[in-house]
């Protein structure tokens, strides 16, 4: 590893030695970092910003992953399974998650993604509609609360002077379909963005269709005496997703397109429906000060179709059944303060503020058959009232002690309360139970500006991350143990970062060097039947590098390049439990740690003749093997892949019109994309597709 880091610094400073000089160059402008709007190059911190250019030109804007690609730290893979969502880790936190996201925030416009458990969803993330995504990893991530290995957050953009109405059609390989209409603009003191769209696919594999519909909107007054006033609103609809489930090595090898065992017999699918709306609040206090607050509230429902097989176990009362229905309406509010002062001709900033949220989940579930029809909703085996709440404070600090320097420091205070009743009749245990959470998490970070073009830092944080309501679903999987598993711990970390930023004329570049000691990792402990029971194991290490360059040699050339190294392992041994029956097994330590692949590496070059009329752009994807299980008895294998795309773009009076086509996998490879860790029948492997082409028109009236 210390000869890799040695590597990987000296080809970033060779390359920042060979750069012409030039004027130095800010970097991009983000917020995820402080909370106000400051240059990253500045900050101590590893955060990237996407912004809107990336987000749409030549992409089917379907996918988070699209956007996330050319962003070190971070691994977000389409498991061509929209009934599973994406596959996202930041520096291997979040990896294991078979359902959402856990492990990283998520927020839209301000609203958190993430509930207060640490279940994260970003299903409603509008891409058609989005300025920019910022990506902040590492210790800083801790300022947002239960989170250990970073924060996402997507931001809409403001509407235009005037009107403007936007059409678009997107059509390609593999039955896709996106139809999208949003309308924008800013009149006098109202600024407003209205987005729908629906998208539909036939998919690559037997049993993997998906429907989606989406809207999104903002409106903003500017409401005088330097106040706005900030709505949102967003829904998401999928009224029915097909889930192909995940084969076996022989399976892959024999027909990659088909579905998995039982996936036909049992119509395994899903349905979900989300809305919700939230409104912020700004107002300068006076020159150097200024007060915020968003509240928000929505619900949410899913409900989901497994392949549990019909036997004598699923028939019995404590058993959970096959189907599952969960409803979730959560709600909270968000108020901090931003002050400026400037003690001793120094500049100091001061962040204090505090969050509420809320979450009630109602968990059922059902068997999924009735007599010997299979794929139904059938007797009722679970009914559980569940409740989370968080109560968070929060302090943030930034000096700037000289011309040269600049601190961050902050802590927060987390307590997290988890409360479940079980609606019926119980075998065995209470039918009320709870547990609460709690930690204090430090940070603090140092960046010096070594030359005018270069800075370096160091930063260190404490992370936090307690069990989702869905590690604690389960006792047992047969359910001889009803009731959530309140033993679980939070699992606690000591985040380590040192790095180096740079830009000098055409060139930028970014260098990140961490490691992440975590105690009481939460790991599967036994998995059967569709349910997995959670423990918690000494500890994992997470060591790794990660470089990013962007480079215009020529008006007419761009390049990026993304490349992470990322060692993650477990540091103790601990037991576990393998098949049905249970085989009790040892995972020695130094086991890497499943679906985290130890090398990924993206790279694009883009050349544009002519500024917003032509381009074409080529990129290369490479992701190391990952293993299917904490064994690591198996792997998918590593791959490269390349896609490729060209731009139009032409204007006649009010009109533009954009157009584009792209190929992905365009060698064709025959790959996994994904996996599905612990799969107790070894039906680990999520396929990719093959080659596909798609095309893509856009048109918009306005000003």
């Amino acid at each position: 590893m210390d000869a890799i880091n040695r590597n990987v610094g000296t080809l970033l400073l060779l390359a920042l030695a060979g750069m012409p000089t030039a004027e130095a160059e800010l970097g991009p402008v983000v917020v995820t970092a402080t909370r106000e709007l400051q240059s990253s190059s500045d900050l101590p911190v590893s955060v990237d910003r996407i912004d809107r250019d990336r987000i749409v030109d030549g992409q089917l804007r379907v996918n988070l992953s699209e956007t996330l690609d050319g962003v070190p730290g971070i691994v977000a893979q389409n498991r061509q399974n929209y009934a599973q969502d994406l596959q996202l880790s930041v520096r291997g936190f979040g990896a294991r998650s078979s359902f959402g996201v856990r492990g990283v925030r998520l927020y839209a416009d301000g609203i958190p993604g993430t509930m207060p458990d640490g279940q994260g969803q970003f299903s409603h993330f509008d891409l058609g509609s989005a300025d920019r995504v910022e990506v902040l990893r590492g210790p800083f991530s801790a300022l947002y609360g239960n989170s250990s290995g970073g924060v996402i957050a997507i931001f809409t953009q403001d509407g235009k002077p005037g009107t403007e109405v936007e059409g678009a059609v997107v059509a390609g390989s593999l039955g896709l379909r996106r139809y999208a209409l949003k309308a924008d603009g800013d009149i006098g003191q109202v600024n407003y963005v209205v987005d729908g769209g629906h998208f539909e696919l036939q998919g690559d594999r037997d049993h993997s269709a998906a429907e989606r519909n989406n809207f999104n909107s903002k409106l903003s007054f500017d409401l005088g005496d330097r106040s706005k006033l900030t709505l949102v609103a967003n829904a998401i609809e999928t009224p029915f997703v097909e889930d192909p489930l995940g084969l076996t090595r022989s399976q892959w090898l024999a027909d990659a397109s088909q579905a998995g065992t039982n996936a036909l017999a049992y119509n395994t699918r899903k349905s979900l429906t989300q809305a919700q709306a939230g409104a912020s609040y700004a107002r300068a206090l006076d020159d150097d000060g200024e007060l915020s607050a968003t509240a928000y509230a929505g619900h949410r429902r899913t409900i989901q179709y497994q392949a549990i097989l019909m036997s004598a176990e699923q028939v019995r009362a404590t058993h959970p059944g096959g189907v599952i229905d969960l409803g979730r309406d959560f709600r909270g509010i968000d108020v901090h303060a931003t002050e400026h002062y400037h003690p001793g001709g120094t500049e100091l900033q001061l962040t204090g503020g505090a969050s509420y949220d809320s979450l009630a989940e109602a968990r059922r579930g059902f068997l999924n058959f009735v007599g010997t029809r299979l794929g139904v909703e059938g007797a009722e085996r679970r009914d559980e009232s569940n409740r989370v709440h968080d109560f968070d404070q929060y302090l943030e600090l930034q000096w700037l002690p000289g011309e040269r320097w600049r601190a961050l420091a902050g802590v927060r205070h987390s307590l997290v309360d988890i409360g479940s009743t079980n609606n019926l009749p119980l075998v065995t245990g209470s039918a009320l139970s709870g547990v609460r959470y709690a930690a204090t998490n430090p940070v603090a970070g140092i960046s010096f500006r070594a030359a005018p073009q270069l800075h370096i830092y160091a930063s260190y944080g404490k992370g936090f991350e307690t069990p989702t309501l869905n590690d604690l679903a389960y006792r047992s999987t047969d359910g001889s143990l009803p009731g959530l598993n309140l033993g679980l711990k939070a699992a606690r970390s000591d985040n380590y970062e040192i790095g180096a930023k740079a830009e000098r004329g055409v060139l930028a570049a970014t260098l990140a060097l961490f490691r992440v000691a975590t105690r009481d990792e939460i790991a599967v402990a036994t998995n059967s039947g569709g349910r997995s029971v959670f423990q918690n194991i000494d500890g994992t290490r997470r060591t790794g590098a990660e470089i990013a360059i962007a480079a215009n040699p020529s008006p007419a050339w761009s390049a990026r390049l993304a490349y992470t190294y990322l060692r993650a392992v477990t540091s103790a041994a601990y037991a576990t439990c393998v098949g049905i029956p249970c085989v009790p097994t040892t995972i020695p330590a130094g086991n890497r740690l499943p679906a985290v692949p130890a090398n990924s590496l993206y790279g694009s070059l883009t050349w544009q003749p002519r500024p917003q009329s032509f381009s074409l752009s080529a990129e290369i994807i490479n992701r190391a093997q990952i293993y299917f299980d904490d064994r690591n008895s198996d792997a998918a294998p590593g791959y490269w892949v390349v896609n490729a795309r060209a731009t139009l773009r032409q204007a006649a009076g009010r009109w533009r019109f954009d157009e584009f086509a792209r190929v992905e996998n365009a060698a064709d490879r025959h790959y996994v994309g994904t996996v599905i860790v612990n799969e107790s029948n070894s039906r680990f492997l999520e396929p990719a597709p093959g080659r596909a082409f798609y095309v893509g028109f856009t048109a918009a009236f306005g000003p």
